[in-house]
């Protein structure tokens, strides 16, 4: 006789913790003393530790005094850029570009994006990342990464056009050559650069392409209010208006930083036919003292979610989405006037659900639910600056730290236990890191892969 599911052997049973939970309105709730049953991948159920007191598991971890959180996503970053952590500091956004990581990306082997993706992957691990959303170069070594050390990606290829036809051509390739790789775990999009480094013709195409065989677009556009500005001056629309006109706004879209998206281009988001999502990096916006953020009410007011990310490192200098999750409640205080706005709750909402549905898994991750791939993180509240617990979605969001995070899990596998990185050598990757960092820093050649003009 086939036992039912309930009786037959879980993969991963976690009890004693306290799991996030979304009613069917999605408001963020906990369920105390509760069970987490994994089987094939996936959460059988949610249910009480006293239920599952005598189920059998091939692995049970005792979770007692943790929160148990769906996964977070980045939902835009440059992985491999972790390799240029502190490299261009303290500069307008036009030095750091033209002076600085342009003529150093002109050195980029494939083995650089290797390591800095290997480092970024241990970096989001144990900071609670299970998935995120990569813009970048030489990405079928990323995808390599990601397939090796258990994440979950969505993942582009980056290009120009100054790179001609074949940069467009490479990024669809790559699109459909990893689509569904790492048993799954891959998903993959189309990543033209950006409005003001991909001209109208190869943006028309790329919406085509992304039509015709079903893919994403990943782009970044209206970053903040000068390119805002410089494309209405030079060309009399703004960057969203340029992705409406090229058919961008056609396609499922994830609109990097958003910044600059000014009152007129609401309506435009607004009747986009295509699904519209931004991520925002809070950090950044603040370090290159932008004068604007992404408005995320306004576009919550649209229907249109928001993801949280944390862009590449060597802006952000951080992989820390949970700094980017406290970051954007404080500045949307701030910016709105409005200290009921964005609450923990909501907040809590835009790390778990709007992240997932951003890069367009908000079926399959976001929540600890049945039938949702089980891409769960525990978190140790034990600690005094989390104690005592008066609001825990509060205690979450301001006073909880990435390296609160104890287990991290994707797909029911534990890729981090106890803070213990199981899938990724730290020490080595950083050895042979740091054996390259020589001939990647060398800008004696003069040479830059792109201007930045805007």
């Amino acid at each position: 006789m086939t036992p039912s599911p309930a009786e037959a052997p879980a993969d991963l049973i976690i009890t004693g913790c306290t799991v996030l939970v979304h009613d069917d309105q999605e408001r963020i709730g906990f369920e105390e003393n509760a069970a987490i049953v994994v089987r094939g991948g996936v959460v059988e159920t949610v249910t009480s530790a006293d239920a599952v007191r005598d189920r059998a598991a091939a692995e049970r971890l005792d979770a007692a005094g943790q929160v148990a959180l769906p996964g977070l996503v980045n939902c835009h970053t440059h992985a491999p850029m972790v390799a240029l952590r502190g490299v261009a500091e303290d500069l307008p956004t036009e030095e750091w570009f033209n002076d600085v990581v342009w003529p150093v990306e002109s050195n980029l082997t494939e083995k650089d994006v290797e390591l800095g993706a290997r480092l970024a992957c241990a970096e989001m691990i144990r900071g609670g990342v299970t998935c995120f959303a990569d813009h970048y170069f030489a990405m079928d070594a990323v995808a390599a990464v990601v397939a090796e050390c258990g994440m979950r990606a969505h993942l582009g290829e980056a290009y120009f056009s100054s790179q001609g036809p074949r940069g467009r051509e490479k990024s669809l390739e790559f699109a459909l050559r990893q689509r569904g790789a790492a048993d799954g775990r891959i998903t993959t999009t189309l990543a033209p650069h950006a409005p003001y480094t991909v001209d109208d013709a190869d943006l028309t195409a790329t919406a085509e392409l992304a039509r015709e065989h079903g893919l994403p677009v990943h782009i970044h556009a209206a970053e903040n209010r000068d390119q805002a500005d410089t494309s209405l001056a030079r060309r009399g629309v703004t960057p969203i208006e340029v992705l409406h006109r090229t058919g961008i706004l056609d396609t499922d879209v994830l609109i990097a930083h958003g910044t600059g998206i000014l009152d007129r281009d609401l309506p435009v988001l607004r009747n986009a036919t295509g699904r519209v999502a931004v991520a925002s990096a809070p950090r950044g916006y603040l370090k290159f003292a932008w004068p604007t953020t992404t408005p995320v009410r306004a576009l919550h007011d649209l229907g249109i979610p928001v993801g949280l990310a944390t862009d590449g490192a060597a802006s952000n200098n951080s992989l820390d989405v949970w700094e980017s999750m406290a970051l954007t409640a404080l500045i949307q205080k701030s910016t709105t006037g409005d200290p009921r706005w964005l609450t923990s709750r909501q907040a809590l909402h835009h790390a778990t659900l709007q992240s997932a549905r951003a890069v367009g898994l908000g079926e399959e991750l976001g929540s600890i639910a049945p039938g949702r791939r089980a891409d769960i993180i525990l978190v140790d509240l034990t600690g005094p600056h989390t104690q005592p617990v008066h609001d825990l979605a509060a205690t979450l969001v301001h006073s909880a730290r990435s390296s609160d995070v104890r287990t991290t899990i994707v797909d029911g596998r534990i890729l981090m236990r106890d803070r213990e990185l199981l899938t990724i050598d730290v020490p080595e990757v950083v050895r042979e890191l740091g054996e390259r960092m020589p001939a990647l820093l060398d800008r004696s050649h003069g040479r830059r892969i792109q201007d930045y003009d805007t």
